[in-house]
């Protein structure tokens, strides 16, 4: 019998570390240890509940990072899972385990990668970096966006960053993804008269007077898109109203929604299209917004290059390049004018019961970011 890989090892290492969201359950102390041995300088940035890792190899430009995180969702019911979620098992050529696809494996990759590159170009070009979060599953406020804020403080400029998000679909490396569609969500409210409803004079019902803005809302066109990105679409997820009574016209309406949008239009855009439509229908409302993340977009350059070529040389593969999905963490980094591709496993099991990846895959996702190194910055 072969000997166990050196990622599949560091991958159970994590994955029985049960870090559900903010907590990081040691992964990142354990993480520091090896680097610290490669010669990184270790920098932990706490914030609040969440810790953070910024780990440096390297004061140049310019700066390659890795990026990602040591939280994972919670496993949900344990007795549904084949394998207890947070006992590494290797089973039918996967490893199983919540986090072993995001982003457990991943991080194991990045690390296994690392060790072959610096025993193999000592001296490379420029710098290496990590930055590890507790908090990308969760509320995302003092995690990667508090560290980039950071950085960005001091000027400390990232060039290239490598996200390990799960990106595949059915083969390793077969999708990449070079931007996101930014995300804004908003909570509405339209205040009305409450009322008996037998008395539709005495009332004014903010559901009948919401409907038609609603309507307009959910056939406006945004934008048409682009080359990278589809139109930005917009989605009511939850509407309320009422005492529960039938005989009362409720005094409020609630609507939450969403917009996915493009590079074609701003979160400025929209929120003024929004108010337009609204006045348009003289309704008196009200919106709390959320802003998650602006669309940001990586076109062709050093990152993609060397991703593409590093991937065909390693799987054969033709790479896709897509920005569609939900947000990430790249969506904190991409701003500060960094290069920023996603990369990681096959995303067919992630937050679900029996998550999994393939032992082999983590093999070859190592070698992806091994190669991509090199061709970044071996002198």
């Amino acid at each position: 019998m072969s000997a166990e890989s050196a990622t599949l090892t560091l991958a159970k290492e994590l994955i029985r570390r049960p870090s559900v969201t903010p907590e990081d359950a040691g992964c990142q102390s354990y993480l520091s240890a090896r680097l610290e041995a490669l010669g990184f300088i270790i920098e932990p940035m706490p914030f609040e509940e969440v810790t953070n890792l910024w780990a440096r190899r390297g004061t140049e430009g310019p700066l390659f990072c890795f990026a990602g995180h040591t939280d994972v969702v919670p496993p949900g019911p344990l007795d549904r899972w084949r394998f207890p979620p947070f006992e590494p098992t290797e089973a039918d050529g996967y490893l199983w385990g919540r986090g072993a696809a995001d982003m457990k494996g991943s991080i194991a990759a990045f690390m296994t990668a690392l060790e072959r590159f610096i025993a193999e170009h000592p001296d490379h070009q420029g710098s290496i970096a990590l930055l590890i979060t507790s908090d990308e599953e969760g509320p995302f406020i003092n995690g990667t966006t508090r560290v980039i804020d950071t950085l960005e403080a001091r000027q400390e400029k990232i060039t290239w960053c490598i996200v390990g998000e799960p990106s595949s679909t059915a083969q390793v490396g077969d999708v990449i993804k070079n931007g996101r569609r930014g995300s804004i969500s908003g909570s509405l409210t339209v205040k009305g008269k409450q009322g008996h409803v037998a008395y539709p004079h005495l009332v004014r019902n903010p559901i009948h007077l919401a409907a038609p803005a609603l309507a307009e809302l959910s056939q406006e066109v945004w934008d048409q898109g682009n080359a990278f990105f589809p139109p930005t679409s917009f989605q009511i997820s939850n509407i309320h109203a009422g005492t529960g009574a039938t005989n009362v016209v409720p005094g409020e309406l609630n609507v939450e929604f969403n917009l996915r949008f493009s590079t074609e239009i701003t979160d400025q855009m929209i929120r003024e299209r929004v108010a337009t439509i609204l006045d348009r229908h003289q309704l008196d409302w009200h919106i709390d917004w959320t802003l998650s993340g602006q669309a940001f977009l990586t076109a062709a350059g050093e990152l993609v290059d060397a991703c593409r070529t590093s991937i065909q040389a390693v799987t054969g593969l033709e790479t896709e390049l897509s920005t569609a999905g939900g947000t990430s963490d790249g969506r904190f980094i991409a701003p500060t004018g960094a290069q920023v591709v996603e990369l990681g496993p096959i995303n067919a099991t992630i937050h679900q019961i029996d998550e999994r990846v393939s032992v082999s895959d983590l093999d070859t996702l190592s070698s992806l970011y091994e190669q991509i190194l090199i061709r970044l910055l071996a002198r």
